[in-house]
């Protein structure tokens, strides 16, 4: 494969088939589109132990028109499938006919190999890796547990507990009744039982939840009390409190159709997604878990991962240069300077750096300054002309991957600020945020129009700074060849100054070093 492959990583799920093509280099990669077919491979009795024959063929032609798509791009697939077939004993009609009829061959994976990927695709997506913490996908046909510290897996389990496979085992009608119920909560809390010890041993801090009956469940508990859904659900919080309203809400509604009407309801999981609930619950108070993550990436997403590592090793790092990645691409798609904003980039950081010697800023916000940094021109490509109101709406409404959308419209924010009017409590999107945050826009902002005046002439004539900091003073000493003219970027940047004294209540001086 080139450094510019195409993959089309699909997974054959219990509940749904899902494809996602991207193109993989060696900074990460770039989707190009995604597909999704519910196909309900474990639909009927026996606990999976028979694909049915409309169940194959509902397979089948989602793959047949997944392979259709994958040509278009000119796609190497890898294709893997879980419980569903791994489970079945007449597994192989279904395997003989995608690989004939539709032409891609199918990995059938184990439970661990599921929850390995699945893993790999979380650290890419979440800031996880200094944290401990506890990965549940919850799968139609099974539940893949793993507790890791980065990337050391501490315990990993596949559970047969899955939304379908509970659905068809407990909940045949709705509303269910209450012995119904209750066996679906005994039951699950048996199968959680032998690991429960074990998984709370390791002590977890995070408690993350991947896939689409996550995803519905963590929607839901975020519109009880709210009409709009987060832009992106990647990084979104919700409470076990929240979990069992939403529970109560699922039981009560009499028919699949008032399911449906519920807030956040994905009209696709209706008659599945109590299941899922009651699992997620259960696990919940079996292992003392009171708030969970959902993370927008999964299996597909991991397998994609997967074999970009084959394919280019060493071509992955971690969230921070994931997120960078993202960032870098929108910029250079978007930014007709990419070259001054990666200048400005590195002046922003430099100040952070230095400042932090003297200052108690978070490390953590270097990098939404150095994101904001590298984007905070890309709403020239709607309009010269207030720019800086485009490139909020641009990225806010971008996918930046290793960012969650709390994290996005921080970095939005303080690009909307890069120039014009500093921030403001007329302003919605920044009153909307809370006093630390609105702290951290305008500290980070401030830095940031700083960097872009040191590069006003955009040739990067400046080579380096220093910083030295008084009682009263903040001395920024500009380095460069003897013989450059330093005049107009010492000029802009002082006019640029204002904001920066005002958070650090000092006098802000440029000079030349």
């Amino acid at each position: 494969m080139t450094s510019q492959s195409v993959i089309a990583a699909i997974d054959i799920g219990t509940n749904s088939t899902h494809m996602v093509v991207a193109r993989i280099n060696e900074s990460g990669f770039e989707v190009i589109t995604r597909e999704k077919r519910q196909t309900r491979l474990g639909e009927g009795g026996g606990d999976m132990k028979q694909l049915s024959d409309a169940a194959v063929e509902r397979g089948i032609d989602a793959l047949r028109h997944m392979k259709k798509v994958a040509d278009v791009h000119n796609a190497t697939i890898a294709a893997v499938a879980t419980s569903a077939v791994r489970e079945a004993d007449n597994s192989s009609v279904f395997l003989e006919r995608a690989s004939h009829e539709a032409g891609i061959d199918i990995e059938v994976i184990s439970g661990l190999e599921e929850a390995r990927l699945i893993h790999s695709a979380v650290l890419r997506a979440l800031p996880v890796s200094s944290t401990r913490s506890s990965l549940i996908d919850i799968g139609g046909g099974s539940t893949e547990i793993v507790v890791f510290d980065a990337h050391v897996e501490h315990f990993a389990r596949s559970l047969k507990l899955g939304s379908v496979r509970l659905t068809h085992r407990f909940f045949p009608s709705v509303p269910p009744s209450r012995s119904e119920l209750a066996n679906a909560r005994k039951f699950t809390a048996s199968a959680v039982g032998p690991v429960r010890k074990e998984i709370r041993r390791l002590n977890a801090q995070q408690h993350i939840v991947t896939s689409g009956t996550a995803e519905t469940l963590a929607r839901m508990c975020l519109m009880l009390n709210s009409t709009d859904a987060p832009r992106s659900m990647n990084g979104a919080t919700f409470s076990r409190a929240q979990l069992s309203q939403v529970v109560d809400m699922l039981v009560d509604a009499s028919s699949v159709d008032e399911r449906i009407l519920l807030a956040g309801m994905d009209p696709s999981r209706a008659d599945i997604i109590l299941a899922g609930a009651v699992i997620l619950e259960e696990i919940a108070l079996s292992l003392d878990i009171d708030q969970f993550t959902y993370c927008d990436y999964a299996l597909r997403e991991g397998l994609l991962i997967n074999e970009m590592q084959r394919v280019l090793p060493g071509s992955i790092d971690d969230v921070r240069h994931v997120a960078l990645s993202s960032a870098t691409k929108l910029a250079r798609r978007c930014d007709d300077d990419f070259q001054h904003s990666l200048t400005v980039s590195q002046h922003a950081c430099a100040l952070f750096d230095q400042l932090s010697e003297h200052f108690e800023l978070d490390p953590d916000d270097r990098l939404y300054l150095e994101v904001a940094s590298l984007l905070a021109n890309v709403g020239i490509t709607v309009s010269h002309a207030k720019h800086h109101l485009h490139s909020y709406y641009i990225i806010r409404h971008a996918e930046l991957l290793g960012l969650t959308d709390h994290e996005i419209e921080i970095i939005a924010q303080i690009a909307r600020y890069h120039r014009k009017g500093e921030p403001r409590l007329q302003h919605e999107p920044f009153a909307a945020l809370s006093e630390d945050d609105q702290h951290r826009v305008r500290l980070l902002a401030s830095l940031l129009r700083i960097a872009i005046g040191l590069d006003r002439t955009y040739d990067a004539r400046v080579e380096s700074l220093e910083v030295s900091v008084t009682k009263k003073d903040i001395t920024i000493a500009l380095r460069a060849k003897p013989e450059v003219d330093l005049d107009l970027n010492i000029y802009a940047t002082n006019e640029r100054s204002s904001l920066m004294s005002d958070v650090f209540e000092h006098k802000v001086i440029v000079t030349r070093g």
